[in-house]
């Protein structure tokens, strides 16, 4: 989810240098790791290229493995699954990016889970194939621009706003043809709506992962936004402030598209980013799916 979410955060154990963003990401590339890096080093490296300092709160820890060791491989993905931990390791990389959690809930807090089968045996996946998965979220949202809007909106052929990445201008475009629009560059089967199929679409809100109703309800309800797209809704919030609005004969749409379809994009230009900027660790992106199906 955007960086303007007000999730709470744990906070960070990554020792990082304190020097501004700039001069640390100029460092970075600048500085070649050794010929057999760590896995921290990696991790440092890319938390140079970000907002990052020292004792800030954040989720963006290691969850599970052990992060000194030689690193061989980075897989990127939006979630790290058993599917995707099991491709992961098959491919040769130990170093999982995730940009949500592993276990469930946001602060990866597992105590609650202590006796739960499905969490003893998805840790032992992850400890027999000697992963270390590590969240990218804050600082990969934090970014300017946004990781996550870069690769979205490189999928979907859109450009936004230049002091607004959630602000869109589009041909006219009636919402039911910008749904199937949506599904086509998304690669999703499904997207849901709410408001007229037949309003004509300008002017979009893009709002991805789950930033909150408030959020989506203050973006819709600007004179110059006919209709949202956005990741995930509470069920009685945004898609019920359209409902109103288009009973009232306010021209207001709204498309969710599912949070994993809105952000994957966004993890898979992250592999692409590695490349260039962990030059001679092989860095490729497993997509998570979207784990919901319709009957």
């Amino acid at each position: 989810m955007p960086a303007f979410s007000h999730k709470r955060r744990n906070r960070a154990t990554l020792a990082h240098s304190g020097a501004a963003p700039a001069a640390r990401a100029a460092q970075a590339k600048e500085q070649p790791m050794s010929s057999e890096p760590s896995i921290q080093q990696v991790i440092d490296r890319i938390l140079a290229t970000t907002p990052f300092q020292p004792g800030v709160d954040t989720v963006d820890t290691v969850k599970i493995g052990d992060a000194s060791q030689p690193i061989r491989g980075i897989a990127t993905t939006f979630l790290a699954t058993c599917e995707v931990i099991e491709q992961a390791a098959a491919s040769g990389a130990n170093l999982l990016i995730a940009h949500e959690p592993l276990f469930y809930n946001h602060l990866d807090e597992t105590d609650w889970l202590a006796n739960d089968p499905v969490y003893a045996a998805k840790r032992a996946l992850i400890e027999q194939h000697g992963m270390v998965i590590w969240r990218f979220h804050d600082f990969w949202h934090t970014r300017r621009p946004d990781g996550i809007y870069v690769g979205v909106l490189r999928a979907l052929g859109w450009q936004s706003d230049a002091d607004a990445p959630f602000l869109c201008t589009l041909p006219p475009t009636t919402l039911a043809d910008l749904a199937a629009q949506l599904k086509q560059r998304l690669g999703v089967d499904t997207v849901r709506m709410a408001g007229d199929a037949d309003l004509l679409v300008r002017r979009v809100g893009l709002l991805v992962g789950s930033p909150g109703g408030r959020v989506h309800i203050n973006v819709l309800g600007r004179d110059d936004v006919d209709a949202l797209v956005c990741g995930e809704i509470a069920e009685w919030e945004t898609c019920e402030y359209v409902r109103d609005a288009t009973r009232l004969g306010m021209k207001k749409g709204l498309i969710v598209v599912g949070h994993e379809p809105s952000e994957e994009a966004g993890m898979a230009y992250l592999a692409e980013w590695l490349r260039e900027n962990v030059p001679g660790v092989p860095a490729a992106h497993i997509p998570s799916g979207n784990p919901l199906w319709y009957a």
